[in-house]
């Protein structure tokens, strides 16, 4: 996800740039039918558990895509559901089954359900709470409140589950808070064996501020649907013991699944047009004035979909080396209908680059999803095979548009395809995205992001392995996750050599394809490929908030005659400088003379401070540490840097000119 749009980034932008000129001043402290329909099995096997191996058996074949192919993914969940879009009320009506295969050992008799749309339904939840019922700029209308509600829960034996229910606030014991519920089995699944639940629920759609929710005739419909936790076995991101991660759903939060199998047909209007993850198993047709689609997706590990009557269509098949065929689908706003070869050009540079550099993209289908003005709240996001734009409010927009098509895209391998939990380690979502997004911005379009820059917007450096809703401060999650993340990927990059980032990047995309890695895993692998310990960095810039602090703290100058040339002074300098954050290798300091001679000496990082001396025929006039600002992980700059205190007679012995010294600050000040 994209935390910010564009004239949020462009007010972030100026304002840091406004900040290091005024020098001193700190950046911003930054469908249910009635009855069960046929599509959705029928075949109640008792009892509840059913063995792994057992197919979920259907009365329709024809509306069920069974893949021939083989599985990508373990398919732990799978899912047919039915819904009905009655866009008058705002609501989705819908019914689903649900087969869970038990992943773990240990017998389990809790079933637990992510009920996302409960996130909308007062003030008083989690999400609202934490997040002040504004994200990325966009702020919940008046009245925008909305909500899901379980009208039926039953086992395949026809057992109703209603009064084996409870609401579970794991993370902060909000009673408000009615995200995640727990479901009380009649009777223990072991390890191996499936149970399949079946459930009516209903929507009432938000109006659209945070992802999900309607603006308009627009829907967009993400994390709709009561969705299974994720139960862990054994060894998964290094879990000694197995277990249900559970989270509610918070203002910062994003999401974490199993990979499965989805087969939903949605009931629209007849004029609604519908995108969706997956791929349609037939073409839409219309049954009593109203139009059935029918969408099949496998090894994915979520389904969205959103609608629209005034969706203004176009395809292209796209092929590539690593990309053996895939229909990229563009849904534009009718604002930027004319703009659909950007959108088809920086959605086919995304597929050929990452599967290029992370592993064949495995899907027949890409969705683009261009939300009006109105839904901009729903855009920026990524699902399986579906992303979205930003909405649409300029006939002309710079090249944000390129940059949030790359970056959605990105998502689809990290996060779609290598499936991090964004719960608890977000950075190995966002961060991995944000480095590839960069990368591919500089190499297709020339843009090139202004990483200093960036790296002063981490005003409070936290640690990057931290679940998303404990970061403190403002902005803290998205300047941490997004920003900081990133640029850890660029100090490794930097430390251990494009060549072998590229081949660290490259081996953990394929290696933990369709699996749940860790900040761990990640770690392995840059150890593998680089052949050396890497645990005391990522201790100190991963694990925790370290951050190095470089300051020169003071410059000594004496001056001598010199008589050995006949003549002349001699000036001799002492500077002290010191790291007041975390300790960092390798440090340049540029000292400048009065002549405009400069030398560049390396202080090894080792201990707090340490001292400079220099002796030469003109007088030091400043001291500066890292004047290339390659160190990308300090983000306080301004102290980096100081003028010697010269006296009167020095300055008009060596007439140091107001313009050369007016140079020599910019050059410090602007980068």
């Amino acid at each position: 996800m994209k935390p910010h749009s564009l004239r949020y980034t462009l007010i972030f932008a100026v304002l840091a740039v406004l900040t290091l000129l005024g020098g001193g001043i700190w950046f911003l402290s930054g469908h249910s039918p009635a009855v069960w329909t046929a599509s959705v099995p029928k075949e109640a096997k008792s009892p509840a558990i059913i063995p792994r191996q057992q197919p979920v058996q259907s009365d329709l074949s024809d509306t069920i895509y069974t893949s021939e192919t083989e599985a990508l993914s373990q398919r732990v969940v799978e899912y047919h559901m039915d819904v009905e879009l009655l866009p008058d009320k705002e609501t989705l009506v819908a019914s689903e089954t649900l087969t869970w295969t038990h992943p773990g050992a240990k017998p389990v008799q809790e079933l637990y359900f992510h009920l996302y749309p409960n996130a909308f339904s007062s003030a008083g939840t989690t999400f609202m709470k934490e997040s002040g019922g504004t994200l990325r700029g966009d702020t919940m209308p008046a009245g925008g409140y909305g909500s899901i509600t379980l009208t039926d829960l039953r086992t395949s034996e026809g057992i109703s589950l209603m009064q084996r229910t409870q609401y579970v606030q794991p993370d902060d014991g909000n009673v408000n808070d009615r995200t995640l519920l727990k479901v009380h089995l009649p009777q223990p699944v072991n390890g191996g064996e499936s149970v399949t639940v079946r459930l009516k629920f209903e929507v009432k759609l938000p109006k659209i501020f945070a992802r999900m929710g309607t603006a308009g005739d627009f829907v967009m419909a993400g994390q709709w649907f009561p969705k299974l936790s994720v139960y862990e076995p054994a060894g998964r991101r290094g879990l000694k013991e197995e277990g249900w991660n559970l989270h509610q759903y918070h203002g910062n939060s994003e999401f974490y699944s199993d990979f499965g199998i989805y087969n939903v047909s949605i009931s629209v209007p007849p004029e609604y047009k519908v995108a969706a993850t997956g791929f349609p198993v037939r073409d839409a047709k219309v049954v009593k004035g109203r139009k059935i689609y029918q969408f099949y997706a496998d090894d994915v590990h979520d389904f969205a979909w959103a609608a629209s009557p005034d969706f203004v269509v176009a395809e292209k098949a796209f092929s590539a080396p690593q990309v053996p065929g895939v229909k990229i689908k563009l849904y534009l706003d009718p604002l930027h209908k004319h703009l659909q070869e950007r959108y088809f050009q920086a959605a086919e540079a995304a597929l050929m680059a990452f599967s290029k550099w992370y592993g064949p993209y495995p899907y027949s289908t890409l969705s683009i999803v261009v939300p009006p003005e109105s839904g901009n709240g729903a855009g920026g996001m990524e699902y399986p095979t579906l992303i979205t734009a930003f909405g649409a409010t300029d006939t002309s927009p710079g090249t944000s548009l390129e940059r949030t098509i790359i970056h959605e895209i990105g998502h689809q391998y990290f996060y779609g395809l290598v499936a991090s939990n964004e719960f608890e380690e977000a950075w190995l979502d966002e961060s991995f995205t944000s480095y590839a997004e960069d990368r591919l911005m500089e190499q297709e379009y020339g843009v090139v992001s202004s990483l200093p820059l960036q790296s002063s917007l981490v005003s409070s450096s936290q640690p990057l392995k931290l679940e998303t809703w404990k970061y403190t401060g403002d902005d803290a999650y998205t300047r941490n996750v997004y920003i900081r993340g990133k640029l850890v990927l660029k100090d490794i990059e930097r430390i251990a050599g494009t060549k072998n980032m590229d081949a660290i990047l490259a081996a953990y995309a394929r290696k933990y394809r369709f699996q749940h890695p860790s900040t761990a895993d990640f770690q392995k692998v840059v150890e593998k490929v680089t052949k050396q310990s890497w645990q005391t960095y990522f201790e100190r810039y991963v694990y925790s908030g370290g951050a190095p602090d470089f300051a020169v703290d003071d410059i000594r100058l004496t001056v001598r005659q010199d008589n050995s040339d006949g003549g002349g002074s001699r000036y001799s300098a002492v500077v002290d400088v010191s790291n007041k954050g975390s300790l960092y290798p390798d440090v340049p300091v540029k000292f400048t003379f009065a002549d405009g001679y400069t030398v560049q000496q390396y202080w090894n990082g080792e201990g707090k401070a340490t001292s400079f001396e220099l002796a030469y025929k003109a007088p030091l006039v400043s001291a500066e540490i890292d004047p290339g600002h390659s160190i990308l992980l300090e983000s306080r700059h301004l102290n980096n840097f100081r003028m010697a205190e010269l006296e009167p007679r020095t300055l008009s012995r060596w007439t140091l000119s107001a313009s050369t010294l007016l140079e020599t600050l910019l050059g410090t000040l602007v980068w």
